[in-house]
């Protein structure tokens, strides 16, 4: 429980300016279509974590690195709260970026490092649950305050938020047996960009990391710019409020790992592809229909999520010394998805509105779903094509 509550809380702070995009326009003058760029910032930012700073977990004592980045996320959330100009905006969205996912994809290691082989789907599925809770209750929280606060309030109270969860981490997070890598940090890092080479399961399971994360921004980004204004008009609080509908994807996250450890992953799978798909017909209802909205946030967030678990608990069947360049290396994919998505979708939105995000969102989950099938289900072929990358 304490992994996931932390890894709730470090992970929040990578999504606070979701449903504030339209606020962070107004403030620094930046039009609609280019202020996906605060979440690409975010994106860059977690991109340099994961290849620089996660992989220092098989090296380092993995509690010892959490409470040195702690003091880092508050800094960088201060930044944030006091930048005066938007390339400084950039620029510590990018530390936020940077550091919380560090936080959060080096305590997802650290706590399949101190889980058995046996439970380890079941561990990483809890940790995940407190991720899923944490990046939807982020936009509430952001939301609510925001209204009464402002945007900069927001990242105040989350810096507050923040060095509390340092003293949990130095009070509460468990002491690791075993030796970690003895690799020198150069060394290391280069190994990690190995993995991608020698570990096929990684490489594809990377792959739909990348798409799924890639359907979750597409719709997230914009989701603020349009009901924000007509026909719904709805303040701060009250878009932020559809977050707590994917909590319910923190269920789906569960189960995935509990199934994974059965053996169930293929099921587990293409289930939650096809949520992923199915998702977007209701959302394509959103003008219409808040209830359609509602319905289409659960079924997008139990798909993701379910897959998502079930990506990282396969993964994560390797050496416990290499958790954290295989948890990064996973990761690395879910950000180039998510600023790639974040992008695309708000630039959409901006040139068609949001009946082609949700086309955009749709055809990247088939995708999604053809990709599967070719590398699990069909006959794979000797050598070449997409397949080539299944074990």
């Amino acid at each position: 429980m304490c992994f996931a509550v932390t890894a709730g809380v470090c992970v929040a702070n990578v999504y606070l300016a979701q449903p504030l995009l339209d606020s962070l326009a107004s403030a620094f003058r930046v039009p609609p279509g280019a202020i996906g760029s605060v979440v690409t910032a975010t994106q860059a930012g977690s991109v340099l974590a994961l290849l620089l700073i996660v992989p220092l977990g098989d090296r380092c004592d993995r509690r010892r690195l959490m409470l040195l980045l702690a003091p880092g996320l508050v800094l960088a959330l201060l930044a944030v709260a006091l930048a005066r100009h938007y390339l400084v905006l950039l620029a510590a969205m990018a530390a936020v970026g940077a550091l919380g996912t560090a936080m959060t994809q080096g305590l997802i290691a650290y706590a399949a490092n101190a889980a058995g082989p046996h439970e380890r789907g079941r561990v990483v599925g809890m940790t995940q649950s407190g991720v899923v809770v944490g990046l939807l209750l982020a936009r509430v929280w952001a939301g609510a305050l925001a209204d009464g606060l402002g945007w900069r309030g927001v990242y105040l109270a989350s810096a507050v938020l923040v060095a509390g969860v340092g003293l949990v981490v130095w009070r509460e997070l468990p002491r690791l047996a075993g030796s970690p890598s003895s690799l020198p940090y150069l060394q290391l890092l280069r190994s990690t960009v190995a993995l991608l080479r020698t570990d096929p399961v990684l490489r594809r399971r990377g792959l739909l990391g990348a798409l799924l994360f890639a359907v979750f921004n597409i719709f997230w980004s914009p989701l603020a710019l349009s009901l924000a204004g007509p026909p719904h008009s709805l303040s701060h609080a009250a878009i932020g409020a559809f977050g707590l509908l994917g909590a319910l994807g923190a269920l789906g996250a569960g189960k995935a790992g509990r199934w994974t450890d059965r053996g169930w992953h293929r099921r587990t799978s293409i289930c939650a592809l096809l949520l992923m798909a199915f998702a977007w017909l209701p959302l394509a209802g959103m003008p219409l229909s808040l209830w359609s909205l509602m319905l289409g946030v659960v079924l997008l967030d139990l798909g993701c999520q379910a897959l998502h678990v079930t990506n990282q608990s396969l993964i994560l069947g390797g050496p416990p010394e290499s958790h954290g360049r295989l948890i990064a290396c996973y990761m690395l994919f879910y950000a180039v998805g998510s600023g790639a998505g974040a992008l695309a979708s708000t630039s959409v939105y901006a040139w068609a509105g949001w009946l082609a995000v949700c086309g955009l969102g749709a055809g990247v989950s088939l995708f999604a779903l053809v990709f599967w099938w070719l590398c699990e289900a069909a006959p794979r072929p000797p050598t070449g094509g997409a397949c080539a990358l299944a074990p």
